[in-house]
């Protein structure tokens, strides 16, 4: 049995975090036999090395920005192997090219073309867990190159397919997937399952939870996936296919600040549920400026300074009843 984990940064964010994180990893090497851990840089990593470049250059080339940005999970991938051997675990840090991880596309947003998983199936045969950088892979020319926002999530999906994985873990600072952000709105409901086609439809709409490149791989390649908290010991969210009569009239609320939108997502999306959407923000003075159906969702656009209370109306609107 092989299972994949992946801790992004606010699960690495200081050493008791990182710990209880391979406590996490450890415990399920010893429960479930084979274990590979996936590891996105620790806390605002990313973002200072980014601010870094831009004291230097007002124009950094991608090149060199993947060069420094991939750097973060490196470390990270360390960290983990090192406080996986303090456990008493045997381990080995791997950057994304050693993992076989390769890439097409351009620097700061390329996509995994195929993985070589023999130095991994190695380290497995050994008795190791691998601890993979995530975020990065080698390009065609023989550089580093990075996957884009929510790299790590891709890569941890993409090595779960390549490596036949029984399940793919992703674990984050909340307990799963819930019908809203529930640091926004306290009556959101933490749900036991979720179709892929719905939390690709939130990820598409604004939802941070997973990148919606991760969810697009899981869908095409059959990954059992599920969403866990790092801090909480709690089955969490399955992605899967759900017949259509188990899944709900509405999966879900988010929120997109660029466009100033929020959008429900579920099989119930019709001009009827805008409507309810539309009077219940009307209601509260929240003006809708423009409104919109497509296929398994519905959404608003309401003026960026209204855009968290249109969430929380919009979400109390379609659940809270």
């Amino acid at each position: 049995m092989l299972i994949v984990t992946k801790f992004g940064g606010s699960s690495l964010a200081d050493p008791d975090r990182l710990f209880r994180a391979a406590g996490i990893i450890s415990d399920t090497r010893q429960r479930e036999q084979n274990v590979l851990a996936v590891v996105s840089a620790v806390g605002d990593t990313t973002d200072e090395l980014r601010e870094m470049a831009l004291e230097i250059s007002s124009k950094p080339s991608r090149r060199e920005q993947d060069a420094l940005l991939s750097s973060g999970e490196q470390q990270s991938a360390a960290l983990m192997a090192i406080a996986l051997e303090e456990m008493g675990q045997k381990a080995v840090s791997l950057t994304g090219w050693q993992a076989g991880i390769l890439s097409s596309g351009p620097y700061g947003n390329s996509d995994i073309a195929f993985i070589l998983p023999d130095r991994i199936e190695e380290a497995l045969s050994k008795g190791q867990i691998p601890v993979v950088a995530g975020f990065q892979a080698l390009s065609p020319f023989g550089d580093i190159s990075t996957l884009g926002r929510g790299g790590s999530d891709t890569t941890a999906v993409a090595l779960s397919a390549a490596l036949n994985a029984d399940e793919c873990r992703i674990y984050t600072d909340v307990d799963g997937i819930y019908t809203a952000d529930p640091r926004l709105c306290p009556g959101a409901r933490l749900l036991k399952e979720i179709d892929y086609r719905d939390m690709l439809s939130l990820s598409q709409a604004g939802s941070q939870v997973l990148h919606p490149g991760a969810v697009k791989l899981a869908m095409a390649n059959g990954v059992k996936l599920r969403l866990m908290s790092s801090f909480k010991s709690l089955p969490g969210t399955e992605l899967c296919f759900l017949p259509d009569e188990r899944r709900p009239t509405f999966a879900g609320v988010t929120r997109d600040e660029e466009s100033s939108t929020v959008t429900a997502v579920g099989t119930g999306a019709d001009s009827d549920s805008l409507g309810k959407i539309i009077s219940a923000l009307g209601s509260e003075g929240v003006a809708v400026l423009m409104g919109s159906v497509e296929k398994n969702r519905v959404s608003v656009m309401v003026a960026r300074a209204q855009l968290l209370t249109a969430l929380r109306i919009a979400h109390s609107a379609l659940f809270l009843y």
